[in-house]
């Protein structure tokens, strides 16, 4: 009969065990999320957001964005984008135009959000290299864009702590004044200031872990679904000993 009692409980005893040991999906993946709110900037009315999926050194990123210029030279307006870092992590203010031309440059906003550490285009490199390379910008007035890229150690870096932000370059000229449409591009000289100043800026910032706040943590998911696997184990284990008694009792 102890033989049968045991036979009856043991598999409750695996249930149980096994549950304390077994880590869930969100503990198993080692990704961090992270979002952007991109706003407008230097009189440009386009808007946008961007999300990143952090594992290791790889970002799977996606965006969309929405009215920005729609044409350059005849074709649909290449905007260059990236995402910058190693500095105050901040988008600038209209106070860092210090040239008084009513833009803010690229190098002008550098000291908020820093040099270019990723470019985000459509194909080919994605170092800072490529960070003014028209060709494989995406283009267009709105536009949506999902890659999966692998990043430099500053680039992880940079996002992990907190000081990335994310800029999308090209303006309409003609809502420019008369000394910024005549100035040629502080990063390319061939091409207008327009092309390569910056439209959209948002920080990038981790983003909650999932569900409502528990104060549990991240660990707190994780806790939740052990405790109801170990509860139907014990639901089945007291179920199993009154089977037990019932046969020993007969």
């Amino acid at each position: 009969m102890k033989s049968k009692l045991l036979l009856a409980l043991t598999p409750v005893g695996v249930i149980c065990v096994a549950a304390l040991g077994m880590p869930s999906a969100t503990a198993a993946s080692g990704s961090t999320d992270y979002q952007a709110t991109l706003n407008p900037f230097n009189e440009a009315t386009g808007s946008g957001t961007l999300t990143l999926s952090l594992d290791g050194d790889e970002a799977t990123v996606t965006q969309r964005v929405s009215g920005l210029a729609e044409k350059f030279a005849g074709a649909a307006y290449p905007h260059v984008q990236h995402i910058h870092g190693k500095a105050m992590g901040t988008c600038p203010t209209p106070s860092a135009d210090k040239d008084g031309d009513g833009v803010v440059n690229t190098t002008e906003g550098a000291p908020n959000y820093g040099p270019i550490v990723t470019t985000l285009h459509k194909t080919g490199d994605t170092s800072p290299a490529a960070g003014t390379n028209i060709k494989t910008a995406p283009s267009g007035g709105s536009y949506s864009y999902s890659r999966t890229i692998k990043l430099s150690p500053e680039a992880v870096a940079t996002i992990k702590d907190g000081k990335a932000v994310i800029v999308v370059h090209g303006l309409d000229p003609t809502t420019l004044s008369k000394k910024a449409q005549a100035a040629k591009s502080d990063l390319v000289p061939s091409l207008p200031l327009a092309a390569t100043s910056p439209a959209l800026c948002g920080k990038l910032t981790a983003m909650a872990s999932g569900g409502s706040n528990t104060g549990g943590g991240s660990t707190s998911g994780v806790q939740d679904e052990n405790l109801i696997i170990i509860s139907g184990g014990l639901l089945l284990a007291a179920g199993a000993t009154m089977v037990a008694r019932r046969r020993l009792s007969r």
